[in-house]
């Protein structure tokens, strides 16, 4: 009885502390600013979103902060990506979208890389990012076939050596024999855009659902000046039914299976989309109130009329598949990372 009255004595006196420990998580966002730190410059899909959620985002967390949207382009994000996971504090007042390729950075142990992508809190993704090749309706290059036969090459912009803009045309070089001159170091979409309309490019690829329902693309395919040729996801998008897959052009080529087994790998990360993430050390119980607002704030009426009013589709990945999908991505053979390795190293 004296046992019983101790423990009972015991979990009373936690009682308050716990309280107190969920009071401050939720109380904790009142009177502050959180921080989205965008890896691309503005301008682009990825800008775009950001500044979309965060018209929405802070209803939803406990204590209403003020959201502020930061660019911090670079080295196709890994600066922003670096700067979040080792730079800010662990108190979950700075999130940050980041490329969701940049994990082959890691696996191929590029110096660049501070971070460990496993590590990394994830909070959750409004979309698939599927990428589309589109290229100029004045080229001489009307299908990828031609592109193969070309005599010079399209000249084809990207942010930098990861991320699924600069593996597309890599992969077609190397996996279908296209001859791409791939011209990196662009700091977003918006920037890359205006060296297509500029005519410093012919190409660049950007993911499905910004190039048929964001300007200055959707503009451009009403006016025929761009179209698009191959897209890079398992199944079709829904709005480009009429554009091969990669996976559907590698059959038909007849290519190797080692071939295609680095396109799934390469191109997997299309399926973590967007995604939002936090320093490593956030305290859990923080994570999870996180996770929770940016899952409210996707299914928001108002948010979902704003998105269906600019044509843009939601599809969310919540904080806890991201961060499961996130971890299978790193687990790769040997064998798999080597010839990644090799297709990037050219």
């Amino acid at each position: 009885m004296k046992r019983l009255l101790v423990l009972v004595s015991v979990l009373c006196s936690l009682a308050p502390f716990q309280n107190t420990a969920r009071a401050n998580t939720h109380d904790f966002y009142k009177g502050k600013v959180l921080r989205i730190v965008v890896g691309n410059s503005v301008g682009g899909a990825m800008d775009d979103w950001a500044r979309f959620i965060a018209l929405y985002l802070g209803k939803h967390i406990p204590g209403n902060p003020d959201i502020l949207v930061q660019n911090m382009p670079g080295a196709a994000s890994i600066i922003a990506a670096n700067h979040v996971y080792s730079v800010t504090k662990p108190d979950g007042l700075t999130l940050g979208l980041i490329n969701p390729a940049i994990y082959i950075d890691q696996l191929l142990g590029a110096k660049e890389v501070k971070f460990d992508w496993k590590q990394f809190a994830w909070i959750g993704s409004p979309e698939k990012i599927d990428q589309v090749l589109y290229i100029r309706t004045d080229s001489p290059y009307k299908t990828i076939d031609d592109i193969r036969k070309a005599s010079e090459a399209p000249r084809c912009a990207s942010l930098g050596r990861a991320g699924l803009g600069y593996f597309l045309p890599k992969f077609l070089e190397d996996g279908l024999g296209a001859k791409i001159n791939i011209v990196a170091g662009y700091g977003g979409g918006g920037e890359m855009n205006m060296a297509i309309e500029k005519g410093e490019v012919h190409c660049r690829a950007g993911t499905a659902s910004a190039y048929v329902s964001r300007e200055p693309t959707r503009g451009w395919i009403k006016s025929g000046f761009i179209r698009a040729l191959v897209q890079s996801g398992i199944a079709r998008y829904g709005k480009l039914a009429e554009v091969p897959t990669i996976h559907e052009l590698l059959e038909t080529h007849k290519a190797a299976d080692a071939t295609k087994r680095v396109a799934k790998v390469i191109f997997a990360s299309g399926d973590l989309g967007r995604p939002f993430v936090s320093h490593p050390g956030t305290p859990p119980e923080r994570v999870k109130l996180l996770r929770a607002a940016f899952s409210k704030t996707l299914s928001d009426a108002e948010l979902l009329a704003d998105a269906k009013k600019r044509g843009w589709d939601i599809e969310p990945l919540s904080g806890e598949e991201s961060e499961k999908l996130a971890k299978e991505i790193m687990v790769q053979p040997p064998e798999v990372i080597e010839r990644v390795k090799k297709l990037l190293a050219n």
